[in-house]
C-alpha cells in the first residue's frame, strides 16, 4: 500500500505538503525523505504517534536509545529503523509528530490521509503538492507570515463584502 500523508507547521500557516511513501517504509525512511524534501540538513529527530488532540504518545527515535532514556509515562522510545509505517499507523486518520530540533521542540504535524494501491510507474516516496517555503531548519524566525493559505484561497469570496450593487435576488 502507498500512504499518503498531510504535512503542516505551527510555525507557518501557509506551509502544507502532501507526499506518498510506501507504507512498508520505515520511519528512518521517513526522517530521510523529510531531509530531502525540505532541503534540511541531517539532523537528530524523533517521531511521536499523537492521538487526536496531537497529545504525544509513543517515541521513535533517530538512534537506539534503549534503556538511556527511561520511562517518562510515554513508553521507552523505539528506534526509527525498526517501525514499519504500516505497523505504526494502523488507521486512517493516524497522526505523527515530527521533532526536527529537539532542543526547541519545533515540529511538523502530519496525519495519514489516504491508503492506496501503488500507482504503476510511480516512484515512491515522492511529493504529491507543495504549498510555501518550509520553516528555516536553524531560525525560527526567519519563516514567512503573511496570512494562512485558508484566508488566502478564500479571500475571492470577499469580494462580496458591503456591495451594495449586488443582488442576491432572481
Amino acid at each position: 500500500m502507498i500512504f499518503r500523508f498531510r504535512m503542516l507547521s505551527d510555525e507557518n500557516d501557509n506551509f502544507v505538503r502532501d507526499f506518498e511513501i510506501d507504507s512498508s517504509a520505515t520511519l528512518l525512511d521517513l526522517h530521510e525523505f523529510i531531509l530531502q524534501m525540505l532541503r534540511y540538513e541531517p539532523c537528530m529527530a524523533s517521531f511521536y504517534t499523537a492521538d487526536d488532540r496531537w497529545e504525544r504518545e509513543q517515541e521513535y527515535t533517530y538512534m537506539d536509545m534503549g534503556e538511556a532514556m527511561g520511562d517518562a509515562g510515554l513508553g521507552l522510545p523505539k528506534p526509527m529503523e525498526t517501525a514499519r509505517l504500516d505497523d505504526v499507523l494502523t488507521r486512517l486518520y493516524a497522526r505523527l509528530i515530527y521533532i526536527f530540533d529537539p532542543f526547541t521542540q519545533r515540529a511538523y504535524y502530519m496525519e495519514l490521509i489516504e491508503a492506496k494501491e501503488p500507482q504503476e510507474g510511480m516512484t515512491y516516496p515522492r511529493v504529491q503538492f507543495e504549498h510555501s517555503p518550509a520553516p528555516d531548519q536553524y531560525d525560527p524566525e526567519a519563516n514567512e507570515e503573511s496570512g494562512s493559505i485558508f484566508d488566502e484561497m478564500m479571500g475571492e469570496f470577499g469580494d462580496f463584502d458591503g456591495d451594495d450593487n449586488y443582488d442576491d435576488e432572481y
